[in-house]
């Protein structure tokens, strides 16, 4: 079988949001997607896309997918990568697809001048974990990630929180 990797189509909105799907429920957090098949469409390939999608595919059909967008170190002064998503269906794992994925953008950043390729993985998923660190990835543990969402998020935009 062959292996190709190729930025998102307009048209595969859907392709990409079941992606997330089968991602989030493997990650046993399907019941956070509140991502709609217009939402990914209008990011991956609005007038100005800040959102970009790598499609990998298994002879011909679609394996996984890799969402990132450009983020920016002040501390490297350049732009770098921040992986957002990256997954590959189960029946496909252990074929180098994720590899692949993460060599490509890692050519990305190197061909832009980029400083870094980051991304955050669960701590109970210690398969990625292991896969992740033979590639060469540090894990960052003195970092934690803070996120404010929902009715949190309203509550800090008035100055009540």
């Amino acid at each position: 079988m062959s292996l190709t990797i190729r930025r998102a189509r307009p048209g595969e909105a859907g392709l990409v949001l079941s992606f997330v799907r089968e991602l989030a429920e493997y990650e046993k957090l399907l019941h956070e997607v509140e991502a709609t098949e217009a939402g990914i469409d209008a990011a991956l390939f609005g007038a100005n896309p800040r959102l970009f999608c790598e499609i990998a595919e298994w002879g011909g059909e679609p394996a996984g997918f890799a969402v990132w967008f450009v983020n920016f170190s002040t501390f490297s002064g350049r732009s770098g990568i921040y992986l957002e998503d990256l997954f590959v269906r189960p029946a496909l794992r252990g074929k180098g697809i994720g590899k692949a994925l993460l060599v490509h953008l890692a050519r990305e950043c190197v061909a832009n001048g980029w400083s870094r390729l980051q991304w955050a993985v669960l701590d109970w998923n210690t398969p990625s974990i292991e896969f992740y660190k033979s590639l060469g990835a540090v894990l960052m543990d003195e970092w934690t990630v803070c996120r404010v969402g929902g009715p949190a998020l309203a509550a800090l935009a008035q100055g009540t929180r």
